[in-house]
């Protein structure tokens, strides 16, 4: 790499980490699973001589992750895994504290990749041995462009649904050639920060975008996995009439027994005034469809990437004309006079336009993802190449690291009642395939 790329860190203004190390401050008492696994595991260090590439939204809550690895004794890299999520108080705050950070809020594909890049190698020469990925982006990276990487990581801990099936894909394929962890199905994360963390950031996004009452609107959610409930629930209790689009008959019959109007794309496009897609898949929301819709219907992402909203037609249609009203809000008027307010350019809009989840949510996460790097690197023998998870007992202690903050008191089973159930009085207390 020349000069210029050896950059020890590049955020777009590191005047702003007095402001960043502030909200960091406050992020932490609200991130009590995090400060539980400091001083847990601090004085011992686990993730000694780890070298770990992150590639995750560059937010506060995510630099008090970085700073909990760093306390366990791992040496840190990071990126952003979205060109418009990073908080530049926090990455400013991060490069001050002397982790190589590359992220900016705005950044183009080409220094979205390039800034990856920074981080497969480390100030002293060496390269990564651990991935954080949230998404796949970095996974891939290292897969198809530094395949003389590989063969030193130990592991890969993936945050994210879309990330998670690149792996399974890869994996199915052949193309896996490193352990992972899909913390993303960890109960403490999936049921935890898809469906409540979106309750709450989904239309903090929205609002602070367009000012819109939602209170009385037609709101189309996309899905409805965990993300897509916890959107649809959020727009109800705004006062929205939510209507569901689903291709799999038990998330639409669940979506119908909560009281939700079920239907097609096509039958929801001309009336909805707000539109959400929460699946993870491409195409969701087409050309044909926002043709049709009504005059500044809002269109907005909460999945992981700008596919699931036809944003390429929309930019290359030019019968369209494109007005910027501000930074990630634009409104694209048809021919017929009509138009349509994308939000965060088809990409999350909980991040892109708002500061994504709340940190004791994120805290939940962020866990699942410390406990998933310190298993690759104190365990490596305990995983071959595939996506495996994290046992239960782990799940369980995560959640009962954020019990006391919200004046929760669990019931502590009996040994009779704890035999009667064919459990341990300490847990786990569900098996595996429990649905919870």
């Amino acid at each position: 790499m020349s000069q210029v790329e050896r950059l020890s860190y590049k955020v777009k203004d590191l005047s702003l980490a007095a402001w960043g190390r502030r909200e960091i401050i406050l992020a932490e008492n609200e991130m009590p699973g995090l400060m539980a696994l400091r001083e847990k595991y601090g004085e011992t260090k686990p993730l000694a001589g780890a070298r770990i590439a992150g590639c995750l939204h560059m937010t506060i809550q995510t630099a008090v992750l970085i700073e909990t690895l760093v306390e366990l004794g791992a040496d840190v890299t990071w990126s952003s895994c979205n060109i418009f999520s990073t908080q530049d108080h926090a990455a400013a705050a991060i490069a001050e504290a002397g982790v190589p950070v590359y992220a900016w809020k705005g950044m183009t594909e080409e220094e979205f990749d390039w800034c990856i890049e920074q981080t497969l190698v480390f100030p002293d020469g060496q390269p990564l041995n651990l991935i954080l990925d949230d998404g796949g982006d970095l996974t891939a990276m290292v897969h198809d462009r530094f395949p003389e990487y590989l063969a030193d990581i130990k592991g890969i801990s993936e945050e994210t649904t879309t990330g998670v099936h690149r792996l399974y894909h890869m994996f199915a394929n052949g193309e896996l050639k490193v352990p992972s962890i899909n913390v993303n199905d960890s109960v403490t994360k999936s049921k935890f920060d898809n469906l409540y963390g979106c309750r709450e950031s989904l239309v903090d996004g929205i609002k602070r975008a367009t000012d819109v009452m939602v209170a009385g609107k037609a709101a189309v959610v996309c899905g409805y996995g965990d993300v897509g409930k916890g959107c649809a629930h959020s727009l109800q209790r705004y006062g929205a009439r939510v209507i569901v689009t689903e291709i799999d008959p038990i998330n639409a019959l669940q979506a119908c027994m909560e009281g939700f109007q079920v239907m097609t794309m096509e039958e929801a496009a001309p009336i909805g005034n707000i539109f959400v897609t929460t699946t993870g898949n491409k195409d969701v929301i087409r050309g044909e469809h926002m043709e049709v819709m009504p005059n500044d219907a809002i269109v907005c992402n909460i999945g992981h990437f700008d596919t699931e909203i036809d944003v390429a037609w929309l930019n290359s249609n030019s019968t369209l004309s494109k007005e910027e009203i501000k930074p990630q809000v634009d409104r694209y008027t048809f021919e017929d006079g009509h138009s349509i307010i994308l939000l965060a350019e088809g990409r999350l809009v909980n991040l892109g336009c708002a500061t994504g989840h709340p940190s004791f949510v994120m805290s939940n996460s962020f866990c699942n993802q410390v406990l998933a790097q310190i298993a690759f690197w104190t365990e490596p023998e305990k995983y071959d190449i595939g996506v495996h998870f994290l046992p239960k007992e782990l799940d369980e202690e995560v959640a009962r690291l954020h019990l006391a903050q919200l004046g929760a008191k669990l019931t502590v089973l009996t040994q009779e009642q704890a035999d009667y159930i064919g459990v341990s009085v300490e847990g786990p207390f569900k098996p595996d395939h429990y649905r919870y």
